[in-house]
């Protein structure tokens, strides 16, 4: 799942210094998510999840690529540091 996701966003996204670094799935209350987690040598800002976000789900809308029992598509970014040093 993940290969398939990040072939499919990885080089539209590398511009923000961004990858896909795990895809997942959930299941909470009945609720099922669709995880994707960004991943960079650099600090990844609320504005690049943003953007990434944006060509993320217009990828996977025209490939169709979400399983169709998924509620909600959930991206982020993996946390970096201890939080002391955070901008």
């Amino acid at each position: 799942m993940k290969e398939r996701i990040a072939q499919l966003v990885d080089e539209k996204i590398k511009y923000l210094n961004v990858y896909v670094s795990d895809v997942y799935i959930t299941n909470e209350e009945g609720q099922k998510t669709f995880n994707i987690a960004l991943d960079s040598s650099d600090y990844i800002d609320l504005n690049k999840v943003t953007e990434a976000s944006k060509i993320i789900n217009e990828i996977l809308d025209k490939e169709k690529a979400l399983p169709l029992d998924i509620d909600v598509l959930d991206i982020f970014s993996q946390e970096k540091g201890d939080g002391e040093n955070e901008r």
